[in-house]
């Protein structure tokens, strides 16, 4: 039974945000639609364990969160007028699907005019409103469509869970004041939007890639979402630099992720490594895909761009040693300047350690916002330099907000033991005979 629940868990999680995205676009409200999803998803909790998944998931829960939302309505009975003709749609549709849930099609009530044809990828265009500020577009776009927690999306943007929350609900706020439509823009205004939409794309996949909950190195299906996105994006705009850039940065990105974890699911730093095991396929093509961005931009590169140049740059030394240092330096420095990030800023630091200015890298911390990672990084950086008993506490700080159980928290734990050992060996006084 407990088996069963799992496998009604994991298909509620896969199906969740592109059905919630479904019923959004069909009754054009955020909040019923999130609460019929539920209601149907608890359905299935009470059904499936039973009765088993049924053949096609999604169609089930499709319907069932359709009949859930014409309940709530009937319910609640003062629904706007583009609600109530959501219902009225959603009775056809519901008409049109009785007695044959393998025949039902999410997409059929799409107009058929309209550019963006993918439900989940429309509802991040609509998220992503001029009126709202980047930040607020992409934490929209992953709460509400993507189902990343505020924890979750705090970790992505580094940022507090607290100041998260807030964000969604002034940004919620806004939407309803402003009456903000949840609709797709015109084809001439998507280009306007683009910037969000690609950091939406880039920040469920970097939430794939470093989950920030669950005991996973990372998230498989949540990558792969953000990477098929990626790809929709790059076939609708195939001309637009930031898209095929983005496109780029992921799949360079991925290619590496087979390596990341060991056989007992314990993280590999990228200097330990089995590069053989590195998706050549995803590096090539990403390579290629980067070169064809450039092109288009005439080699004014933008964040992407610039991200991808630094995971090609990795992709194709073939040891950790053979690294340029030096170069991968200079992208982040060009990183920096183009889309100062804490990120980039941690990320910049860990590179010029590598060219063996420690102190430097130290300095450069000072001005780098306290974080989770931030701890990390600088008892690692003391450790080089053997103070140890400085990098233990710097450790405890970083696991003190680090996610449990995680597998990146477990190898924190480790540095930290054994940071602490040479921290001890360095206090104990010398015996006779040593």
């Amino acid at each position: 039974m407990n088996e069963r629940f799992g496998v009604v868990a994991d298909t509620i999680r896969i199906e969740g945000t592109r059905i919630l995205a479904t019923l959004i676009r069909t009754v054009g409200d955020v909040q019923l639609a999130e609460d019929a999803v539920q209601e149907a998803a608890l359905a299935a909790l009470g059904a499936w364990p039973v009765t088993g998944v049924p053949p096609e998931p999604r169609a089930w829960l499709t319907v069932t969160a359709r009949r859930k939302a014409i309940d709530i309505i009937r319910r609640e009975g003062a629904r706007a007028g583009k609600e109530r003709a959501g219902v009225e749609l959603l009775d056809l549709t519901r008409r049109d699907s009785v007695g044959s849930l393998g025949a039902l099609d999410p997409e059929a009530a799409i107009d058929s005019d309209e550019v963006v044809q993918d439900d989940l990828l429309r509802l991040i265009f609509t998220c992503c409103h001029p009126s709202l500020s980047p930040p607020t577009r992409v934490a929209l776009a992953l709460r509400t469509l993507c189902g990343l927690s505020p924890a979750q999306i705090a970790d992505v943007l580094l940022t507090t869970e607290v100041a998260t929350t807030k964000r969604l609900v002034r940004a919620r706020q806004k939407i309803a004041a402003a009456r903000i439509p949840y609709r797709v823009p015109p084809e001439d205004e998507l280009p306007e939007r683009l910037p969000a939409v690609c950091a939406v794309i880039h920040s469920l996949y970097t939430a794939g890639h470093a989950p920030a909950e669950g005991e996973a190195a990372y998230d498989v299906d949540v990558c792969a979402e953000a990477i098929r996105l990626a790809e929709l994006l790059h076939t609708l705009l195939p001309d637009q630099p930031m898209p095929t850039a983005v496109l780029a940065l992921l799949l360079l990105t991925e290619a590496r992720r087979p390596a990341r974890v060991d056989e007992s699911g314990e993280v590999v730093t990228l200097d330990l490594q089995d590069r053989s095991r590195w998706a050549q396929s995803l590096i090539k093509r990403g390579v290629a895909l980067l070169n064809e961005s450039l092109e288009r931009s005439d080699r004014q590169a933008d964040a992407y761009q610039l991200q991808a140049a630094i995971a090609a740059e990795h992709a194709r030394v073939p040891s950790y040693t053979a690294t340029d240092w030096r170069e991968i330096v200079r992208l982040y420095d060009l990183l920096v300047e183009v889309s100062p990030s804490p990120a980039a800023e941690l990320a910049r630091v860990v590179a010029i350690a590598e060219t063996g200015q420690v102190d430097a890298a130290l300095d450069l911390l000072d001005a780098i916002p306290s974080s989770s990672r931030s701890h990390a990084i600088r008892g690692e950086l003391l450790a080089r330099q053997h103070r140890y008993a400085e990098a233990v506490k710097e450790l405890d700080q970083a696991l003190a907000t680090a996610p449990a159980p995680h597998p990146e928290r477990a190898h924190r734990e480790r540095r930290r033991s054994h940071f602490h050992q040479l921290a001890t060996e360095q206090t104990t006084p010398a015996q006779p005979g040593d």
